[in-house]
């Protein structure tokens, strides 16, 4: 039978090897990794240099933008109504696509602002289908997504109610979900006569 003097020295010891494991499992391999630092010559390529020069033509991330209606949605300062590329089927795909994603949580799926951030947060999302926003120039909307929107005075007392998408969406989609925006304000407020007539037979009396 154990006495407790010899069960304490045997916890004792047990602790000291299993500390002893833990400090020489880890060490050797994170202290010196497989890995170049920078400058470190390299004898695997013929140049003698680990870090690699880049790619012919490669540019850094939003460095060079030299289309500042495309990245800006402004045309000499201001807000235009139109697309710095044609507006197709393909693109409006696109649109209501990223528009579901990012959009719809807040503005709701037809673009009303009817949703549960709406019936449960304390700011209300913009109905598209106000009379302000059907007459707002097109690229409003690609400079909002871009910007986010700000109540009052950032720097007296003002807040952020929507954040900016710049970092989460492409230039491109934002231009994409701007133009599905229109579309769904087109759509809710249209007449017959807006119809192509060859589209007319298809809608039944």
């Amino acid at each position: 039978m154990q006495t407790p003097r010899l069960t304490s020295r045997i916890i004792r010891f047990g602790w000291i090897g299993l500390l002893v494991f833990l400090l020489t499992a880890c060490h050797q391999d994170m202290y010196d990794q497989q890995k170049y630092t920078t400058y470190e010559p390299s004898s695997f390529f013929t140049d003698g240099r680990s870090s690699r020069p880049n790619v012919p033509g490669a540019i850094p991330y939003e460095v060079i933008k030299t289309d500042e209606f495309l990245y800006t949605g402004l045309v000499d300062g201001k807000e235009v109504d139109a697309m710095p590329f044609p507006v197709t089927k393909d693109l409006l795909l696109r649109g209501q696509l990223k528009y579901n994603i990012y959009c719809a949580v807040c503005h709701g799926e037809a673009g009303y602002g009817a949703s549960m951030v709406a019936e449960r947060g304390g700011i209300v999302p913009a109905n598209f289908h106000q009379q302000r926003l059907r007459e707002a120039p097109l690229s409003h909307f690609f400079v909002i997504i871009t910007n986010g929107v700000y109540r009052g005075d950032p720097n007296n007392g003002g807040y952020q109610s929507m954040y900016s998408y710049a970092s989460r969406i492409t230039p491109e989609d934002r231009w994409a979900i701007a133009a599905y925006i229109r579309a769904l304000q087109l759509s809710q407020n249209a007449t017959i006569d807006d119809v192509p007539p060859a589209e007319r037979a298809k809608l039944g009396n």
